[in-house]
């Protein structure tokens, strides 16, 4: 194990990591990599966070975590109560934690540790939440077997002060993740009708998308709403409707799509074009989903907002200027109209139905080289 001075001298080789080019994914890898060197450990769950809410989208990187335990990690964190939950840490602020040591060296006080732990071996769990300034980009959970000794203080004030430059590093290769134009899996897709309607060509982004949709696929024929959004366009396009022509469509594993037409002028002697861009929603375009499913009021929809992100009462009464009374009437109200009756329970509903099929669709497991 090393000590203290050795992982302050190896710090800044750990975090040499964070300079080099390339994806979400590997800058996890190679960072665990590294902290198995000077943090000893067997299993790690790696997970990307939406900013806007804190919960679990991609990459996520499982190791030494079996598949049967998989499916209850997150909606545990939303509605069993427990030491070290990451919305509670994200709100507080608290960098990383050990599990041994916030339950005073009595871990079977944690359900995640009798239920979810003990029964694959591990005995102390030391987590990490990766904030940049305001917002969590990721999270790291660290799994030690019971036959070893706990993560010391030391090791966890080691990943603490990793965790601001990881995070800003992780937002930076997910920004740019985001902009990448590349035919790649979740990339944006596009494709070309004639002035009639008729399929010209997509590409493979395109395909891969309408393939998953619930109707039929672009290689038999196109969708129905897709006919509906081309009308639209030509509509748009014609002055006959407002534009912009855009529609948002749920894939049969439950992935939220945005559809974009467009109407394209062809050049002297050459036939008009219509354009559908075909791209993944992101936690801007799920929200008014949410809200137009629940009829959710403007009010309303800041409290799930500040529910999301685990604020007490008191926190959303302060940044919303409300009294406390009219925080709890209010969040009654949203209780109701989604059909739960805990705070947990709200966020696991908003996790399994817009956050959890997606993540699932994106999860590697694969056992990292030494």
């Amino acid at each position: 194990m090393a000590t203290r001075n050795e992982l302050e001298r190896r710090r800044d080789e750990v975090l040499r990591v964070c300079e080099r080019p390339g994806t979400a994914e590997e800058l996890f890898r190679d960072l665990l990599l590294r902290l198995r060197r000077l943090v000893p450990f067997t299993g790690s769950l790696c997970f990307g966070l939406d900013p806007a809410t804190h919960l679990a989208t991609a990459p996520a990187l499982i190791d030494g975590v079996h598949a049967s335990h998989c499916g209850s990690f997150w909606p545990r964190e939303f509605l069993v109560e427990d030491t070290n939950l990451f919305l509670a840490m994200a709100r507080t602020q608290t960098a990383a934690a050990g599990l041994v040591e916030a339950t005073g060296a009595r871990p079977v006080r944690s359900a995640r540790y009798r239920e979810f732990m003990a029964p694959q071996g591990y005995g102390d769990e030391l987590r990490a939440v990766l904030r940049a300034e305001r917002s969590a980009w990721g999270s790291i959970s660290l799994y030690r077997p019971t036959e070893e000794r706990p993560f010391s203080p030391d090791e966890i004030a080691f990943v603490a002060g990793l965790t601001r430059p990881v995070a800003e590093a992780l937002r930076a290769r997910l920004v740019a993740e985001r902009r990448s134009t590349g035919a790649q899996p979740h990339s944006p897709g596009v494709v070309l009708f004639d002035g009639s309607g008729n399929l010209l060509n997509a590409n493979d982004a395109a395909r891969a998308w309408f393939d998953e949709l619930p109707d039929v696929g672009i290689g038999a024929e196109v969708p129905s709403p897709v006919r509906v959004l081309l009308a639209h366009g030509l509509a748009v396009a014609e002055g006959h409707e407002r534009g912009p022509a855009r529609m948002r469509l749920r894939t049969g594993r439950g992935r939220w799509l945005v559809l974009h037409a467009s109407h394209l002028p062809g050049a002297a002697g050459t036939d008009d074009l219509l354009a559908v861009v075909v791209e993944p929603a992101t936690s801007a375009e799920v929200a008014p989903i949410i809200v137009e499913a629940y009829a959710l009021t403007p009010r309303e929809q800041d409290i799930i907002s500040a529910l999301a992100r685990g604020l007490g009462t008191a926190e959303m009464a302060q940044q919303l200027f409300l009294s406390a009374h009219t925080v709890r009437d209010h969040v009654k109200s949203v209780f109701a109209k989604l059909g739960v009756s805990t705070r947990g329970e709200l966020v696991a509903k908003l996790f399994a139905e817009h956050y959890e099929p997606a993540l699932e669709q994106r999860v590697t497991r694969m056992p990292l080289e030494a």
